[in-house]
């Protein structure tokens, strides 16, 4: 006899949560009051950031290389970020209901020279924040010599600021401390202390070329403290190189001062690398009954 089940029809009506920058510090604060880590969850397909929301995050972040993660392929970029950034918001937005959802900004895009018009499309395309990537930080020699075309640091450091004069929410990746130091001083809301590829799961970086997980918490330290020196009311969270797993977030709160974590291959690369190989050995570990002769 086939069993019968019940299920209750879910009607979604309305649109998603609003977030003012304003409601999302007041959140993040929140967190770090009630002495909870903040965690920002990069999720470039809808079922991540479903799955990051009902997990707690506090952030979902979109970036362009989460395409490529997705694709099983190493953390890369592919092809043009901010409209392939700009194009994830409907289906990120869909399943995400309560959580702000920010997105990657690339200020050095030559096709966005006028930042006026790349902070525009992110907030009219719904984004309630964006995110300084991708970054020349990662490459400081090639952010020094585009610096006077405005694709260097100084263009990250003038979107920031502009997004702060028109009240929108900002994050910012600082790969090293001068980086930190300038999105310090355009008054970015959270800073992002960069510590590199992140290691792990079948397709990070290999551990002799990242930091250590203390050389990791070292470098993080030392963006904290430049940043808070410039602008005391900063949040400060942590991200990449060996800082890749739960276990490596209790070290980085033991020895630093960071306020949190944010994942990208941590979230939606190692997780579902691990999952689906788990899943399927096991279901492979099993023995089907034989038919009878």
């Amino acid at each position: 006899m086939t069993s019968q089940v019940s299920t209750q029809a879910i009607t979604y009506v309305g649109e998603r949560e609003s977030f003012t920058r304003e409601k999302i510090l007041a959140r993040l604060r929140g967190v770090i009051a009630a002495g909870r880590p903040i965690v920002g969850a990069g999720s470039s397909v809808g079922i991540v950031a479903k799955a990051a929301e009902a997990g707690g995050a506090d952030l979902i972040i979109c970036y362009s290389t989460g395409r490529s993660r997705i694709m099983g392929l190493p953390t890369t970029q592919l092809g043009h970020s901010n409209p392939m950034t700009l194009g994830m918001y409907e289906e990120i937005a869909n399943v995400v209901d309560h959580t702000p959802i920010i997105g990657g900004a690339h200020a050095g895009d030559p096709t966005y020279r006028r930042l006026p018009r790349l902070t525009r499309a992110f907030r009219d395309t719904g984004f309630d924040g964006i995110i300084n990537f991708p970054s020349v930080g990662l490459n400081p020699e090639l952010g020094a010599t585009r610096d006077h075309v405005g694709q260097g640091l100084t263009q990250e450091f003038a979107m920031i600021g502009l997004a702060r004069s028109e009240n929108y929410f900002t994050m910012g990746y600082a790969y090293h401390v001068e980086q930190a130091i300038g999105l310090a001083r355009a008054g970015v809301d959270v800073q992002v202390a960069h510590a590199g590829w992140t290691s792990g799961g079948a397709q990070g970086a290999s551990n002799s070329l990242v930091r250590s997980l203390e050389q990791a918490a070292e470098h993080t330290q030392k963006i904290i403290d430049v940043t808070w020196k410039e602008n005391p009311d900063c949040i400060v969270l942590a991200h990449g190189g060996a800082i890749a797993e739960p276990e490596d977030t209790a070290y980085l709160y033991e020895q630093t001062d960071a306020q949190g974590f944010v994942g990208a291959s941590s979230i939606e690369r190692i997780p579902i690398e691990r999952a689906i190989h788990d899943t399927v050995a096991a279901l492979k570990n099993q023995s089907p009954r034989r038919r009878p002769a």
